[in-house]
This record gives structure tokens, sequence and C-alpha cells, in this order.
């Protein structure tokens, strides 16, 4: 990503509706996984630590995280987050079978060879170890937060799947979310689309009410979306597992 966008991620991820309906979803997923506190958990992409930050609330402790750039290392160092290591996730610097638990949240869009990095992700896994994995969906979505993010594409569930599975994983669960706000959020980068503001990310354009309308709202999907399994969404998550 840009370093502007580290930033602005940085800035808002603690209290931004996104990042705080991201955590309660990732949690409420861990949770129904009842992993223990000792579990050894790599969080590939940690960017400005907004999963570390879930990972402790939860109260795991062996946690580290990987990214590509000293600015993400910096930002979680500053915050007190767990130790963030530099590295790619086309090459991870762990040994075969060490991992129990690979958060992978937004960040195989990134990669042009998305199949080289879920082998890496399998590799380091042990038998029996989970993969939690979320990435943007429908190319129609494109926007500004794609082009800053450095994204090399979106998905739709079932090819994305395929991927997955053909990297060898077995699928546990997969559904899209964010579905509620769908639509709004397609009109909107249509209209940014077409004016071309300069901003660092999305984040920004935010208020407190509108903050606190949206959590409202992505709560009310991250609850619905695991039990409805809606057509589309935002974004896909999937739970996959080592066999």
């Amino acid at each position: 990503m840009e370093i502007s966008t580290y930033e602005a991620e940085s800035e808002t991820e603690e209290l931004h509706w996104w990042f705080v309906g991201r955590r309660k979803l990732f949690g409420k997923v861990l949770s129904d996984l009842d992993l223990p506190p000792d579990t050894k958990i790599l969080d590939v992409g940690s960017s400005a630590g907004t999963n570390l930050r879930m990972l402790a609330d939860l109260g795991y402790g062996n946690v580290k995280g990987l990214d590509l750039s000293p600015e993400a290392q910096r930002f979680c160092a500053e915050k007190g987050f767990a130790e963030v290591l530099l590295g790619d996730v086309r090459n991870i610097p762990y040994a075969d079978n060490s991992v129990d638990l690979v958060l992978a949240t937004d960040v195989i869009e990134h990669v042009k060879e998305d199949d080289i990095a879920l082998s890496e992700i399998f590799r380091i896994l042990k038998t029996g170890g989970h993969l939690l994995l979320t990435v943007p969906a429908f190319q129609s979505l494109w926007g500004i937060q794609d082009d800053v993010g450095q994204h090399k594409r979106r998905y739709k569930k079932k090819p994305f799947n395929a991927l997955v599975k053909t990297s060898g994983f077995d699928i546990l669960e997969s559904y899209y979310f964010n579905y509620l706000l769908f639509a709004p959020i397609w009109i909107t980068r249509i209209i940014l689309n077409l004016f071309n503001p300069s901003i660092p990310s999305e984040t920004v354009i935010n208020n407190k009410i509108l903050n606190s309308l949206l959590l409202k709202i992505f709560i009310a999907d991250i609850i619905s979306a695991q039990i409805i399994c809606p057509p589309f969404g935002v974004s896909i998550l999937t739970l996959a597992k080592k066999p």
C-alpha cells in the first residue's frame, strides 16, 4: 500500500466502523473455534495492527505479525502490538508445519501470485491448522480504496474458494458480508471514481454521527451474514483448515 494509506489506517483503525465491525466478526469466528490462549498465530499483512488489537483483546499471547512494509512494522510497534516481522506472504520466514492459525484478512488481493501466497500459508500451517481469509468482492466495486491499496483484483466467492481448495485446504465456511451497505458503497464509489478526489483512503470520509450509524448497520450485517449467506457483499470471508 501507499505510505499515506498506512497512515490513514493507523489513525482510524481503533474506532472506524469498518475496522471495529471486522474485529467483532473475526472475534466471533475465532471464539467459535475455541482455541487455547497459547495458540501459535501469525497475522499476515498486519498493516496498522487492527487484527493484532483484536487478538490481544481476545487474550491470545503467542502472536506475531508479518508485513512487507517497514511502515506497518513501525505503526504496530508504536501501538505496543505484537512483534511484526518484515516479510513477503509468498515467502514466509517460518518453518513447515509450525503455526496453528493464520489470519490473512484483505491481503491476498494485493499479491499478483495469489496461488503462491496460499500455498505458502498452507506450508507453514500445522495439520489441522486454520486459515481465516477475507478478500474484497466484485470487480464492479473497484474504487479509490483498491487503487491506493494497490489491489490486483476483487473476487467472487465460488472461484475464490476453488483457488483455496486447489492450494490444499478444506473449506469450513464461506460467505459474503457487508451486504447491507453494498448498494450505498457501490454508488459512492461511482461518484468518487467520477470526481477522483485526492484522498489517502476512503476511511477519512467519516464523522462521529455517520460512524455510529454505519457501525450499527455493519454489526447487524455481520451477525446475519453468517446465518443467511447472502448472494452478494462487499467482502468475502472464508474459514479453511489444513487437512
